[in-house]
């Protein structure tokens, strides 16, 4: 079941109790999450560790074996108490007296196995919430790592015990460093639950007490943060920026977020922290985060690495270890491979478990600090059990009948007077409120002048402070204490903000963004075209900025565009030369004009773009800007329309359509142009052209670089409102190409056109989500002129060089091309025209059975 995969079972004649977080606390709805591989594997195998040490030991509970039923919490104060309930389960009387077998015998009901005592929890909030519930059938309960102050009322909580110092000492050892190192306004951040919550107040309480400190702020990191929690709290403490010490006491998942937080407000080296022992020495917290963590000073119980415990731990592998249900996991985990089960598919990017790895050969390994109080509060129930045999079971081998079952608040008493040496060589015993006393080593995590970077030994705690402040470096290895005062002399351009509820203290508020200092204690904005000075006393103008004629963003244009008009020029030249051969004839005279205007047109908006805003250049940009391409695209649509028509009308008879000829064409293709001439007219009468001085596109958060952008006076959408007809001609123009792809060859340009519209297409579907998706840059102007410029650059280039350069280069370089094909002899025209009058039905036939028969006879008449 799942509940049998959040529990461990080892046999023995006295059971102990177990609880460790082998698992992270899951996600909302899920109870359990990841593996927690140092606080849960490490400290639950050194429980094991230090039964096997017990029951090998001759002197020490001779001829009885200690077992252990071992919970997993997940860090969950509410699912280890769930959990936790199978502790009580042998205690609980049930009534069965109305329960029968099928043949009428009473059941027989498997006792659950009795747990004398427990160890654990680890979190505050989870020993808090499973001694409630251990004190009512009086299980006594020994923690490993639970410090909360609170867990001292032995009112409350009288059979709770802990082989580490409570908090309270803890906080009094922190002040103590604070007032070592000078400083007097330091801030406070909690993880909320009785841990970080009860470790703040006593340390607030102390400070209150003691006096000389002041708190600047007190945060408190909720349970389940929500996304930016932590960016909200690193802002929060730079509200009152001089507390560069914080003290911190929150788990070590917290911790890092913190430290995260604080790197990605670019505060490295800001803030001082004072850790709790739930930092203490730990790597997990601060990997990755070194730099933000350097010069932190932390506290930690003393304690020393059990060299026994290392040797057994690296010496676990699948085979030696299956009483441990999570190992496979851990094991899966710590290599980073998978174990292959009958019937589970491999995973292709995960290896494979060969069984032969080896810890701390294969993977990192570091023994997790707690190891050491785990060892020590099984040994404190040992030893408690050994006295308590010898006084109850004198001479008797194994358990005897007084100690069956054992009484909780007879061995809670003798808990309470155990008192021997234990795995570091301290002496562990407890107050009358069940505290082992303060011992702690004050630690620095240093990264420069040292040949091994990280935590270092600065000092140690025990009812007085000894701290080497000479052995301290902070931030990049300097050695003077950094100052956490209470207030500074403000700078030029701060103002003062006087702290709530501290009269006495203020922090420097920089007059940020746009502001500048109007008094000692104000801020004001300078209005919008006006900046702060560099020491914000003052404001200054806003310099203004144009497109300038050497920058890349106009070069590249106007070399595009320039290369354009020339290659325009030499189309044109080339066609006013050769007007009357028969290439020139057959694409249109009088249409490839005008649409080589169009182009032209659409070259020289390019410089117009860049040039210096003014009335004229700004009438001349809504004129031209779209003018260039509606005649373009007029022209070509007409042609295509044309081909269009002659080719339906080919299908039904041999009459040519109407408005075919080349004055009907440019009739068609001005009445179109003049359209968009309209149009920039009505503009110029609803809003006059002018110039504008816009000091919001260029005004980023730092002032030193807002700049006023002289330009016209033309929007985003006005631009594509001027752009927007020429683009509904591309793509009627478009349809047409596509509805015109199977006319034959011999029809003019309709395949060239095709191709030179589709390419458009693509070009102005390309400068669209570039043209908007850079309107939030600081360079927004630069871009979209570029870009406008140079699609307009590259449609007209397509058009160009799809419809005329062929042309030319056959004009140019072969004019032997460039002659009339075919003479069409009299006998054939006159052939062709008794064969309508004298033979009508047989052309019927032919045109039902090829319908491009009628064009091509059509054009055969038309021909010269």
């Amino acid at each position: 079941s799942d509940t049998d995969l959040c529990r461990c079972a080892i046999p023995g004649d006295i059971t102990l109790g177990g609880l460790f977080p082998i698992h992270s606390r899951g996600p909302h709805g899920v109870n359990c999450g990841e593996l927690k591989k140092e606080k849960g594997i490490h400290r639950m195998e050194a429980m094991l560790y230090a039964l096997d040490q017990i029951n090998s030991d001759p002197e020490l509970l001779p001829n009885i074996t200690l077992g252990a039923r071992v919970l997993d919490t997940c860090s969950r104060d509410t699912y280890a108490l769930e959990q936790s309930l199978t502790f009580v389960q042998a205690l609980i009387q049930k009534d069965t007296s109305d329960i029968r077998c099928t043949n009428g015998d009473p059941p027989i009901i498997r006792k659950p196995e009795r747990v004398v005592a427990v160890i654990g929890a680890s979190a505050s909030s989870v020993s808090i919430m499973v001694a409630n519930i251990l004190r009512l059938f009086e299980i006594p309960q020994v923690s490993y790592a639970s410090t909360a102050p609170e867990l001292s009322d032995n009112n409350r909580y009288d059979f709770f015990s802990r082989v580490v110092p409570p908090d309270s000492y803890q906080a009094q050892a922190m002040l103590d460093i604070v007032k070592a190192l000078g400083w007097n306004y330091v801030s406070t951040l909690a993880s909320e639950g009785n841990y970080g919550e009860s470790g703040v107040e006593a340390f607030m309480q102390i400070s209150r007490e003691a006096g000389g400190v002041c708190i600047a702020q007190s945060v408190k990191i909720p349970r389940e943060p929500t996304a930016g929690e932590f960016d909200k709290i690193i802002k929060r403490l730079m509200e009152t920026s001089n507390a560069r010490g914080v003290i911190i006491f929150a788990n070590e998942d917290d911790i890092r977020r913190v430290l995260e937080a604080a790197q990605r407000a670019n505060l490295t080296g800001h803030f001082l922290f004072v850790g709790s022992d739930s930092w203490g020495a730990k790597s997990s917290p601060i990997t990755e985060l070194e730099d933000v963590a350097e010069g932190a000073v932390t506290i930690l119980p003393k304690r020393a690495s059990i060299d026994g415990f290392d040797q057994y731990f690296t010496s676990r592998c699948l085979e030696n270890n299956r009483r441990n249900i999570w190992f496979a996991e851990f094991w899966e985990d710590d290599f980073r491979c998978k174990l292959t089960r009958p019937g589970v598919k491999l995973e292709a990017e995960k290896k494979k478990c060969t069984g032969d790895e080896r810890i701390g050969h294969d993977s990192s390994y570091e023994q997790e600090g707690k190891v050491q109080f785990v060892i020590d509060a099984v040994y404190a129930v040992a030893h408690a059990l050994h006295n308590m045999h010898q006084d109850l079971c004198p001479g008797s081998h194994g358990v005897c009948s007084n100690m069956d079952p054992v009484e909780g608040r007879l061995l809670l008493d003798y808990i309470r007077a155990v008192n021997f040496n234990g795995s570091a060589g301290t002496s562990v015993l407890f107050n009358e409120n069940g505290d082992a006393p303060g011992r702690y080593d004050i630690f620095q995590f240093q990264m420069t002048n040292h040949s091994h970077p990280g935590y270092h030994v600065i000092g140690q705690w025990t009812n007085n402070l000894r701290l080497n402040v000479r052995e301290m470096q902070w931030s990049r290895g300097d050695r003077s204490v950094p100052e956490s005062i209470c207030s500074f002399p403000c700078k030029s351009g701060e103002r003062k903000k006087m702290v709530k509820g501290v009269p006495c203290c203020w922090h420097c508020e920089l007059c940020d963004g746009y502001q500048y200092q109007l008094d000692e204690f104000n801020c004001e904005t300078c209005p919008l075209d006006k900046r702060p000075a560099p020491n914000r006393t003052a404001c200054r103008p806003t310099p203004i900025i144009k497109l300038e004629w050497n920058s890349l963003w106009a070069l590249v244009p106007a070399s595009v565009a320039m290369l354009g008009i020339l290659a325009t020029s030499a189309v044109v030249i080339t066609f006013i030369r050769f007007n009357d051969t028969p290439i020139v004839r057959a694409s249109g005279r009088e249409l490839s004009y005008v649409l080589l205007t169009g182009i032209f047109l659409i070259y020289l908006i390019t410089f117009l773009m860049i040039a210096e805003p003014g009335v004229v250049v700004c009438a001349l940009r809504r004129l031209l800007l779209g003018l260039g391409m509606a005649i373009t695209y007029s022209s070509m649509l007409t042609k295509t329309n044309r081909i269009y028509r002659i080719f339906e009308q080919g299908k039904k008879s041999v009459t040519p359509p109407k408005f075919i000829s080349p004055t009907s064409q440019l009739l068609i293709t001005f009445i179109l142009i003049s359209v968009q001439v309209f149009g920039v007219f009505v503009w110029f009468a609803v809003i006059p052209p002018h110039t504008i001085i816009d000091y919001e596109e260029l005004r980023p958060p730092n002032p030193d670089l807002a700049r006023g952008i002289l330009k016209c006076d033309m929007s985003d959408m006005s631009i594509i409102g001027c752009l927007s007809y020429s683009i509904v001609l591309m793509v009627t123009c478009t349809v047409y190409a596509v509805k015109s792809r199977g006319v034959p060859e011999t029809f003019n340009e309709a395949k060239p056109i095709g191709f030179t519209m589709y390419t458009t297409c693509i070009v102005w579907l390309a400068f669209v989500p570039i043209f908007f998706g850079t309107a939030q840059s600081t360079e927004k102007m630069f871009i979209q002129t570029a870009t406008l410029t140079i699609s307009m650059s590259l449609s007209a280039s397509v058009s160009l060089g799809m419809l005329y350069m062929p042309k030319v280069y056959v004009i140019i370089f072969h004019p032997e091309q460039n002659v009339q094909k075919r003479k069409r002899s009299f006998k054939v025209l006159l052939a062709v025209a008794m064969l309508l009058l004298l033979h009508p039905l047989t052309v019927a036939e032919n045109v039902s059975e090829s319908p491009c028969f009628c064009s091509r006879l059509w054009f055969r008449l038309q021909s010269p």
